[in-house]
């Protein structure tokens, strides 16, 4: 009876170790379009919809696209001890690291500037369907740099014997107590320079490391063992969990910072939607003639979602 167990223990953690969550990155990209202006918030809210639905593309491409996973992180000790020092333009990173570290320690604030700019040819296309996608993709991509294990090659507490706090911090506690959580974020705002932006992100994220990593640990040698997990029912299958008590816990000694990450991830990316925007010369999203997806686009969706449902991540899950 154990061996079922633990593969269905490890099979969760595998799903749940999706970024800030399906559930979190959902609920950030939906609410995201509540920040936005007049000649904007019209388009976005008729398509809320999809810019929910679609906010977890970007974890199913990891199925599907072995370029995909380093685009979420950046292992930031992997390049320099001190961020700063890591050189910000894309060019500049390549020829002092080379592409192939690169792609193993994270690229994800350049993948950030490269949707955006995406986001702004597809504005100036007027084409709706690349403007929702390039949408969906970026507020993933903002959301992932407000998650301090995104920041870090300690990304699932395996260097310092706490593996399964990835899943913990940015699924589990989301899912738990984000119904309190105050989302009135305010409007968005114009950003002037979204690659000096986002790496001012992702500077403060990493910030947060220590105390996501030490807090755990503290609260670990405290707390009894048999109170630390409890069991769940979830697609028929029962699984090994962080008890609601020990997430609590751990909730509360961190001061409402997964709120506050969470807040943040939501005013960045409608400020990122909306300088794309504006980047673009504002282009009147009523009138925009709706492009239906081709062929091909189809038949690349189908595939994705079909390596998804396959469970197997290429490359490293977090």
């Amino acid at each position: 009876m154990k061996r079922p167990f633990i593969f269905v223990f490890f099979l969760a953690l595998t799903l749940l170790t999706s970024s800030w969550g399906f559930f979190a990155h959902m609920r950030i990209n939906r609410l995201a379009v509540f920040t936005l202006p007049a000649g904007m918030n019209r388009f976005y809210k008729s398509n809320i919809q999809y810019l929910s639905d679609h906010a977890v593309d970007a974890d199913k491409r990891r199925y599907a696209d072995t370029a995909e996973a380093p685009r979420h992180y950046l292992d930031i000790e992997a390049y320099e001890v001190e961020t700063d020092s890591i050189p910000r333009k894309w060019n500049d990173a390549v020829k002092k690291y080379g592409l192939q570290k690169l792609a193993k320690n994270g690229t994800l604030p350049w993948q950030i500037q490269r949707t955006y700019y995406q986001l702004v040819k597809a504005f100036k296309e007027k084409d709706s369907l690349k403007i929702l996608s390039h949408s969906a993709y970026l507020g993933h991509y903002i959301s992932d740099a407000h998650v301090p294990l995104h920041t870090t090659e300690n990304h699932n507490g395996q260097l310092t014997n706490q593996y399964g706090i990835h899943a913990f911090w940015e699924s589990r506690l989301p899912e738990l107590f984000s119904e309190k959580y105050s989302f009135l974020v305010g409007g968005a705002l114009y950003i002037d320079d979204p690659l000096k932006e986002t790496w001012k992100i992702i500077t403060h994220t990493h910030q947060l490391v220590d105390s996501v990593l030490w807090i755990e640990a503290r609260l670990n040698r405290s707390f009894p063992a048999y109170r630390k997990y409890s069991y769940s029912k979830r697609n028929k299958q029962v699984m090994k969990q962080y008890a609601f008590e020990y997430a609590e816990a751990y909730h509360t000694h961190m001061n409402h910072m997964v709120a506050r990450q969470m807040r943040a991830s939501i005013l960045t990316t409608g400020s990122f939607w909306y300088s794309a925007w504006i980047d673009a010369g504002q282009p009147k999203l009523e009138k925009m003639i709706k492009v239906p997806p081709d062929a091909a686009t189809e038949k690349e969706i189908k595939e994705l979602n079909l390596k998804f449902s396959s469970g197997k991540i290429i490359g490293r899950e977090n």
